[in-house]
């Protein structure tokens, strides 16, 4: 797989980020009771869309060691250690010829991003998170959050970019945000012009 930018894209990181629709489709992970972590793709505590509709997927953990997984009808089975955040990423060519690029964080113990895109604690299991791409801080426009339980918020960022999770209760909690790539991308020896990147972060707050 070979990607590159066109120079519009990488004139500056400030220009590389805007809000994209949401209420479409995103990648997120779990752990359950057993230890296994998992992948999904859809929209969170609804109906699952299938694992074949996404490519190239790669999960992860910070020292960039691939995982195995395997697939089943509605999600990934990743083998991973019980310890330390897992990441996955993964491409798929949505509707009319969008790019989308799909980064999923599951913990947030660590405080340094691994994906291009990932939001990240300020602190350790910390309830405060700053969105970076490429290694750079940058400001979302949004932050959406859902839990387990049926809460529902959308996050706006503070004069420093942050954004914060005020009311915090026993759940799993899934933060999610979705940026346009101004510029055009290539993917394979074709040309995108519609690309995007979601980044999912998700965590249990234990009762």
């Amino acid at each position: 797989m070979r990607i590159s930018f066109s120079p519009f894209a990488l004139l500056a990181t400030s220009l590389f980020l805007t809000s994209a629709a949401a209420h479409a489709d995103y990648v997120w992970l779990e752990r359950d009771t057993a230890g296994t972590a998992h992948a999904y793709i859809g929209e969170f505590e609804a109906v699952k869309g299938s694992p074949a509709s996404i490519s190239a997927a790669r999960a992860f953990m910070a020292d960039g060691k691939d995982l195995p997984w395997s697939a089943e009808a509605e999600r990934l089975n990743i083998a991973a250690p019980a310890n330390g955040d897992l990441r996955l990423a993964a491409t798929r060519i949505g509707e009319k010829g969008v790019l989308n690029y799909f980064q999923a964080k599951n913990g947030r113990s660590e405080t340094k991003a691994v994906n291009d895109l990932e939001l990240v604690p300020t602190e350790a299991n910390g309830n405060t998170f700053k969105l970076v791409w490429k290694g750079n801080t940058v400001a979302a426009s949004q932050v959406n959050v859902e839990t387990s339980e049926g809460w529902h918020r959308v996050l706006k960022p503070g004069k420093d970019g942050t954004v914060t999770l005020n009311a915090v209760f026993p759940a799993r909690y899934l933060l999610e945000v979705t940026a346009r790539v101004n510029g055009t991308v290539t993917l394979d020896g074709k040309k995108y012009d519609d690309v995007r990147h979601t980044a999912t972060l998700t965590f249990e707050v234990k009762k």
